[in-house]
Order: structure tokens, then sequence, then C-alpha cells
């Protein structure tokens, strides 16, 4: 899977089931503080990512993202090295 396919995907789950607005989307916004994020999205976010990537995202590695950009990479590491 290419890294844009990935930002697609994100962004799309991102607008449609989050509900952040689409403007806000950008790649050094802040998972929490730019984009309002929170601990009940983030359940949401890990179902999604499962969903659509397969696999789990685990507690101590998410800890270690926040941008947006963080995100991408770090899906894409996860999906392209399994």
């Amino acid at each position: 899977m290419t890294n844009s396919e990935i930002v697609k995907i994100v962004n799309n789950f991102l607008v449609e089931e989050i509900e952040i607005d689409e403007s806000l989307i950008k790649d050094d916004a802040k998972l929490k503080e730019d984009l309002g994020i929170d601990s009940l999205d983030f359940v949401d976010v890990v179902v999604i990512v499962e969903r659509n990537f397969g696999f789990k995202i685990k507690a101590e590695e998410m800890a270690q993202i926040s941008t947006l950009a963080d995100f991408y990479n770090y899906i894409n590491e996860k999906v392209n090295n399994q």
C-alpha cells in the first residue's frame, strides 16, 4: 500500500467517522491539540485502523505519535513491514 493511499484512507475516516473539519487536516496538525481527538475518538481510530489496515495499534506506540504525519508514517511502517 502506498503512502498516498494511506493518507487518503486516514483523512477520509477522520472527516467521515470522527467528524473533523477537512480544513484542519494537515500533515503537521497535532492529533489532540489541533484536531481535538480525545480518548473516546482514539478508541474509534483503533477500530478503524484495525478494520482498514489489518493490525492493532499498541498504546505505547500510539503515545509516541503527536502529528498527523507521524500517524501516517506509523501506519505505513506497520502495513509495509508485516
